[in-house]
Parts: C-alpha cells; structure tokens; sequence
C-alpha cells in the first residue's frame, strides 16, 4: 500500500515546490533576481532554470515521461548544491533533499529509461 501512495506523495511535494521555486524565478521574484545577481551568470540564467523546473514539475505527471522530469530536477539540484556550496552559502540542505526526493521519483520511474516497465 504504501509503495502506491509514496511515490505519488513524492511527486506532489515536488510538484508543489518546483512549480513555486520556478514561477518566482520566471515573474522576476526580488529574492531570486538577487540570488542570480550573486551566481553571476546573467538572468537569463534565472529564467532557463525556472522554464526547466516548472516543465520537470509538468513532465512528473505525463505518462511515460516522470523519469525524464525527475532526473531534470535532479541534475538541477546537483547545480543547486554546487552553487549553494560553492557561491551562495549558507545552505545546500533544501537542495540536497529536493534532489533526493526527484532520485527516489527517477528509481520508481528507471524503466522509462530503458524501455522496460517499472
């Protein structure tokens, strides 16, 4: 039972913060224009890196197509911690649990990858 409801609650969590995290990057949110500003690569970073979380959020839902989302949000998050450890300070834990829970979504869906169901 609950190998049934655990990754659904997975992707809902994921849903909820990526789709928040995304949506203040793309409306320009003064937190996020500020973070961008301190990575130092130009906003258009900002607005790539919102386009690519709210479309994994999306593809987590799409049949056939959650392992492709879920392994965006995790090599997103792999960029996340390496800015945050490298750049950003103070923390990476949000980021690092993040990407934990898109790994855990990219194992339940790893069959997409290869062809074979889950």
């Amino acid at each position: 039972m609950i190998g049934k409801y655990l990754p659904l609650a997975a992707k809902a969590l994921l849903t909820l913060a990526f789709v928040a995290a995304g949506a203040a990057k793309l409306i320009g949110a003064e937190m996020m224009v500020a973070t961008f500003d301190a990575i130092g690569w130009g906003q258009w970073f900002r607005y790539v890196t919102g386009v690519i979380e709210v479309g994994a959020a999306i593809l987590l839902w799409v049949p056939g197509r959650q392992a492709i989302g879920a392994a965006l949000l995790v090599a997103t998050m792999i960029c996340a911690i390496g800015f945050h450890l490298l750049v950003l300070g103070p923390s990476a834990l949000p980021a690092a649990v993040l990407g934990l829970l898109a790994a855990y979504v990219l194992y339940v869906h790893r069959g997409q990858l290869t062809g074979q169901p889950a």
